[in-house]
């Protein structure tokens, strides 16, 4: 196989390149200023000192090097060693060219990422979660693979989108919408080109995003140099389908940084505060808005809506989770979980009065951890009681949205609330604090300035007493968006959903080039 990279472009374990320390010094691959130099072509250019070539090179790395902190890596590190750029040495796999794709040499990728694929192995990837992938392309070719990588079992549970324009209609679009959770790119460029696109890139990317760019040289100095920057992984064509899948599956489904959802916990101040129709309607706005996917967890085993809300009765429940939370694997949760949407599943609660629901708080997180592997955002819809589970689950969820009516109990539970949370969780936001049915009719409300006084945060959302619009929703099955979308009610859970996501809404899906023939519902 080694023969196999003998090319002009091309990098081939047996070359005096590694030997060689004429042209990067003592260390046999150079240290960042030489590559630096090297991938833009400036090899005569005055030498910056260190600070200043950090901070020339930070604002891509700055954006994503941190949130890739561990997939950024090449596992342990060694992948490419300083003594052997293919870590012990083994032939780089050439795999079959893709129908269409020219027959460049193979890439000199990563052990796992790249490297041989046996039928032995095949089972070895696992499927990733519920996220978002994106994909700009620039040949047609690359396109169809993707798509293909797309409908593969492993990806099920993927939405996959593919479109043609490149880096740079990643860019563009990305100036008015967030960025996916995985963001695959494909360019031809090189050198100080390339590494301008990719600052402009991470200017409209979200700190959670994690970037694959498919490229054209087989460069180690240029690898290590994107991997520095904070990109994910860098793949060179050709490639097969399962070589996509293997890489993705890498990112998302590695045990050693297992993939985690954000939680987001809703409760009420007071019983009736219409807690539960806020977290409903957030969940529906994030997976039709923002275009997230989503998990809503009804923790109110006796009293909880989310199933009459979204008008579906499951025969399973989320009390056959809790009654043995060591047998909930993935297979099973895909059974327990109910589709409410395209992007959006329900972990229904039993809503029985049969039988008294004593579960320990071990047996919450120990469920919570595991729907958290499932999808970006998971939404927990607790209920108004507080024992040990519920004080456990709040002060350990990402976020917490508070849900209060314009009255002095509400205003004195939020309080207490509050000081509880500001105690145990010195490092995190105090709650997002939501006023429910404001302005009712001969009811005096407490002004919202009293609540923000005590508190010390102003409301981020105030909804206004409107019983028709909520009693229609609620009789329907529906959620407000869907019964009057032009409604302030409606816009309120919209702005909600995009606080606690950190999204902007996703504007209308536009057809350009393969992006109506490629993308894919789930």
């Amino acid at each position: 196989m080694a023969d196999a990279f003998r090319d002009d472009d091309a990098f081939a374990p047996e070359d005096e390149f590694l030997d060689s320390g004429a042209d990067f010094g003592a260390d046999p691959l150079g240290d960042a200023a030489d590559i630096e130099r090297r991938i833009l072509d400036e090899d005569d250019a005055p030498r910056m000192n260190r600070a200043a070539q950090e901070d020339a090179r930070r604002p891509f790395g700055a954006r994503l090097a941190e949130a890739n902190a561990v997939e950024g890596d090449l596992g342990d590190g060694d992948d490419f060693g300083d003594g052997d750029a293919f870590g012990d040495g083994e032939e780089a796999y050439e795999p079959e060219p893709v129908r269409g794709e020219s027959h460049a040499p193979a890439p000199a990728a990563p052990r796992g990422v790249q490297g041989e694929i046996g039928a032995d192995d095949d089972e070895l990837v696992a499927p990733v979660p519920r996220i978002t992938i994106h994909a700009f392309c620039e040949r047609p070719e690359t396109g169809a693979l993707v798509h293909n990588a797309g409908n593969d079992r492993r990806l099920a549970k993927a939405h996959v989108t593919v479109e043609l324009g490149g880096l740079s209609a990643a860019i563009e679009r990305y100036h008015d919408e967030s960025t996916p959770n995985l963001l695959i790119v494909e360019t031809g460029m090189q050198g100080r080109a390339l590494f301008e696109q990719l600052e402009d890139l991470a200017a409209v990317c979200s700190a959670e995003t994690r970037v694959v760019i498919i490229g054209a040289t087989n460069d180690i100095a240029l690898y290590r140099e994107l991997m520095r920057r904070g990109v994910s992984e860098y793949l060179v064509p050709p490639m097969t389908p399962l070589h996509l899948i293997r890489t993705v599956s890498g990112l998302f489904a590695d045990p050693a940084a297992p993939f985690a959802g954000k939680t987001i916990a809703f409760i009420g101040a007071k019983g009736g505060v219409g807690s539960s129709t806020v977290a409903h309607n957030v969940s529906w706005c994030m997976s039709e808005h923002q275009r997230t996917d989503a998990v809503l967890v009804d923790l109110d085993l006796s009293y909880g809506t989310a199933g009459l809300d979204f008008n579906q009765d499951p025969a399973q429940t989320i009390s056959e989770a809790l009654q043995d939370p060591d047998r909930l694997d993935e297979a099973l949760l895909d059974r327990l979980l109910v589709r409410c949407t395209e992007r959006l599943s329900l972990f229904s609660a039993p809503a029985t009065l049969e039988r008294d629901w004593e579960f320990s708080p071990e047996a919450y997180d120990s469920v919570i951890d595991k729907v958290r592997r499932q999808a970006p955002f998971v939404v927990l819809d607790l209920p108004h009681s507080w024992n040990p589970w519920v004080r456990q689950t709040v002060l350990a969820a990402d976020q917490v949205v508070l849900t209060v009516t314009p009255d002095l109990a509400c205003l004195r539970n939020a309080k207490n609330l509050f000081d509880l949370v500001r105690q145990q969780r010195p490092n995190d936001e105090p709650p997002k604090v939501v006023v429910n049915m404001a302005g009712c009719p001969k009811r005096p409300d407490i002004p919202l300035k009293d609540f923000s006084d005590a508190l010390g945060t102003a409301p981020v959302l105030v909804l206004p007493f409107e019983p028709e619009l909520f009693g229609k929703a609620a009789n329907n099955g529906q959620m407000i968006g869907e019964v009057d979308h032009k409604s302030r009610a409606a816009d309120g859970f919209v702005h909600l959903a995009s606080l606690v996501t950190g999204r902007s809404n996703a504007a209308a899906s536009r057809s350009r080039g393969l992006f109506g023939l490629f993308k894919r519902r789930k």
